[in-house]
């Protein structure tokens, strides 16, 4: 059969019918051609030895109280009354492969059945524990060898047999049992028919540990298996089989509603699956989608035929095993390798254009500030290395009047708010600059524009100027003061100038201090966000950085600069930063 055959599901439903007929009318004609023996003339189908009512044979029965039947010798407790124990019902009960038992009624003065007595039973344990039953003849049932069977209404169904002579198909009893200092429980499904005056009762585990063993196998490896008896149509499935197909356990599919189930595409692959199977191919495996309860299974099938001496197959059967788990979590691995992805180049295209941003709004120093004598280097560190640009920010560049204007600053927040603040606050910074006022007025004149933006928050900032004899004067708003290095040593300008945050007090003036600078002094300037961290005083981060200049003696602005950042880096940090080195050529 070719995939073309199958490429729907009434071209297979059609190609697996016809394969069945086929297989039918061949067995029907066979069976047909080959003839049954028919009887000589004169002696019974039954064998020569059978008794025919022609010849004036008549069948006999065996009459006792154990009832009628034909058997071994055995124990039975009317032996001693006389009776023929060979001929009797419970000779037959070593035969029952499962627990049995011949029952009599015990009654009380009124008539009623209380219990019943065990006449003769087989040898069957339907439990490790539990005795068997030919060695309970001769006890009450329920008061002496199984104590407790009462309440489970084994003895309501038992009398119920009696009084209507219907039989007991099938009761379930959770038998439990104290033996040797231990509780002990089944669950025994019996089944009962009257005898005359007496009862035949069995029992049997409601399940074997073998099939609860197979049972919970199934589950763990989320399997099924199922037989299809291609003669008779019987079809027979697991409890696994019927887990992954949610059917009815009365109700396993034929393979025909097997194809009804078929997801569209696959059902050339189930096709040549079934062919293959049919042909004798072993073992013949595939992977097909179902769609079950409005969902798409993918099952894994392995698939054998069952042939007769012929080699024709007269049923098929097939292991199941249910990779729905598997391939729900493959496509949510793979959504998320695509979401993975669009971030990832989402967050390429975010750095980049951070980038582009940092670099119009935080440029590198001018070439112009080598004329002053002065080398720069500056560097902005975010928190996160896909973080784009926040609230920090820093200035550097020549003034009309032969000044260098050095400033860092840093608007509180995150976020774009934090930005535009940003932006804000350094554009004024360079407008205000070119005044030539000195950097008290700036400050001053930068803190009323704060003060007077509502949607504005606070923020600090550190400027300064230094002229061509090389005096730094500077001011201060909230901002950690900077760090001089000169001769190996590091250390903080003095702060008593210091002021208060930009934003807090409208009208405050700022106050501007000098400092004499000298060849081959460094300063570092820098925001909070390299100093600062959980859980530790930010004078120990200030500490830290000072050592870590003096460390650096004899490095130039950008090779200071890229060390602290490498240190900034293998830390953890909530908040981005900024430095700024200076060197006095």
């Amino acid at each position: 059969m070719t995939r073309s055959l199958t490429s729907d599901v009434a071209s297979l439903k059609a190609y697996i019918e016809r394969e069945i007929a086929t297989l039918r009318a061949e067995v029907r004609h066979r069976t047909e051609t080959a003839g049954v023996a028919e009887p000589s003339p004169g002696r019974s189908a039954g064998g020569a030895g059978a008794p025919s009512p022609e010849r004036g044979g008549s069948a006999r029965t065996a009459q006792c109280p154990c009832g009628q039947g034909f058997g071994a010798p055995h124990s039975c407790v009317d032996a001693a009354e006389g009776h023929d124990a060979s001929r009797c019902l419970c000779a037959a009960l070593p035969a029952v492969p499962v627990s049995a038992a011949l029952l009599s009624p015990v009654r009380d003065d009124s008539g009623e059945i209380t219990d019943f007595v065990i006449r003769a039973g087989n040898h069957i344990r339907s439990a490790e524990w539990l005795v068997s039953p030919d060695q309970q003849a001769g006890q009450l049932f329920f008061a002496e060898a199984r104590p407790g069977a009462a309440a489970g209404g084994l003895l309501a169904a038992l009398k119920d047999v009696l009084a209507t002579g219907h039989a007991l198909n099938g009761l379930v009893v959770d038998y439990t049992e104290e033996r040797y200092g231990r509780l002990r429980r089944v669950q025994l499904v019996h089944y009962a028919a009257s005898c005359g005056d007496q009862v035949l009762t069995t029992w049997r585990p409601v399940r074997s540990q073998a099939e609860l063993l197979t049972i919970d196998a199934q589950h763990l490896a989320s399997m099924g298996w199922g037989r299809w008896d291609l003669l008779s149509g019987s079809v027979s499935w697991s409890e696994g089989l019927q887990r992954i197909f949610r059917t009815d356990p009365a109700l396993p599919w034929s393979l025909l509603e097997l194809c009804d189930a078929l997801v569209d595409d696959d059902v050339g692959a189930f096709g040549e699956f079934i062919a293959s199977v049919l042909a004798g191919e072993e073992p013949a495996w595939t992977r097909i989608r179902f769609v079950v309860l409005g969902e798409v299974r993918t099952v894994d099938l392995l698939g054998r035929p069952v042939a007769g001496t012929d080699g024709r197959p007269w049923a098929l059967q097939i292991v199941a095993r249910d990779l729905t788990p598997q391939m729900r979590s493959r496509r949510r691995l793979a959504e998320k390798q695509v979401e993975t992805e669009q971030l990832r180049q989402q967050a390429t295209a975010e750095r980049h254009v951070a980038s582009a941003l940092r670099e119009a709004l935080l440029p590198t120093y001018s070439e112009g500030l080598a004329e002053l004598g002065l080398t720069v280097a500056a560097a902005y560190l975010p928190a996160e290395p896909d973080a784009a640009v926040g609230g920090d920010w820093y200035k550097c560049r020549p003034l009309p009047d032969g000044r260098a204007l050095i400033a860092i600053g840093d608007a509180s927040g995150h976020g774009l708010a934090a930005v535009a603040r940003m932006a804000q606050q350094r554009h004024a910074m360079a407008g205000l600059a070119q005044t030539g006022a000195c950097a008290g007025d700036v400050t001053t004149w930068l803190n009323e524009l704060v003060c007077s933006d509502p949607s504005s928050a606070t923020a600090t900032v550190a400027v300064g100027h230094v002229d061509a004899e090389r005096v730094l004067r500077w001011t201060c708003a909230g901002h950690p003061a900077p760090l001089l290095l000169r001769e190996g040593r590091a250390y903080a300008l003095p702060t008593e100038h210091r002021g208060p945050l930009l934003g807090v007090l409208p009208g405050h003036q700022y106050d501007t201090a000098e400092f004499q600078l000298e060849q081959g002094d460094v300063l570092l300037l820098y925001t909070d966000g390299v100093v600062e961290r959980r859980g530790q005083d930010i004078a120990e981060g200030i500490h830290a950085l000072t050592g870590l200049l003096a460390a650096g003696d004899g490095l130039s602005p950008q090779g200071m600069v890229d060390r602290i950042t490498d240190v900034y880096e293998r830390g953890v940090h909530d908040d981005d930063a900024c430095l700024l080195a200076v060197r006095v050529d």
